[in-house]
């Protein structure tokens, strides 16, 4: 089959943007993932490769790092790598040959979904989603949190504009969540 057409994670051809209140919420397909576990043994050659990988130190407990490909901390000794789709569609691969046998890494693009908040007034509408100190998210912090019962990373780029990333799965119950917080707050 030739015709077939890529859609978002909550059904369009077209990422979904909505804006309420000075907050805008947009939805972000063009993103590659995978995910990187350190084997037994090699996690200082595992963070040392990814730190190449990233040109910048790897993200320690709660942070992110990185430019082209950014590494966000997942767990101990674990981290999701993210890069845009359109250059990297093969990241997965590009992240085993940095790391060898040293980590196991897990092609994600498909499993996850990525929507990104901007405006003044975010910390309004994240009072209302998640139960994460507001006081500890400055520029470079990741945390997981549970959204509406969905399991998310959640990303401070800068003081307006933050990335929520949650299962693909639950695109449209998280969507949800953003915009009702959105309109609640706002």
């Amino acid at each position: 089959m030739h015709d077939l057409v890529a859609t978002t994670a909550l059904g369009g051809t077209d990422p979904h943007v909505d804006t309420v209140g000075g907050v805008t919420c947009t939805e972000v397909p063009g993103v590659a993932l995978a995910s990187v576990a350190a084997r037994m043994g090699q996690e200082d050659n595992t963070a040392t490769s990814l730190a190449k990988l990233i040109d910048a130190p790897t993200p320690d407990i709660g942070r992110w790092a990185g430019t082209t490909i950014s590494a966000f901390w997942a767990g101990p000794d674990q981290w999701m790598i993210e890069a845009p789709f359109d250059t990297h569609e093969a990241l997965a691969e590009q992240v085993k040959t940095a790391t060898g046998d040293a980590a196991s890494v897990t092609e994600q693009t498909d499993g996850w979904t990525r929507f990104d908040l901007n405006g003044d007034h975010i910390p309004a509408v994240l009072e209302l989603l998640c139960q994460l100190d507001l006081r500890k998210l400055d520029p470079g912090s990741a945390a997981r949190c549970s959204i509406h019962h969905i399991g998310c990373f959640v990303l401070c780029r800068t003081p307006e504009s933050f990335s929520f990333y949650g299962p693909r799965s639950s695109a449209g119950s998280l969507h949800h969540a953003l915009l009702t917080a959105m309109r609640s707050a706002l």
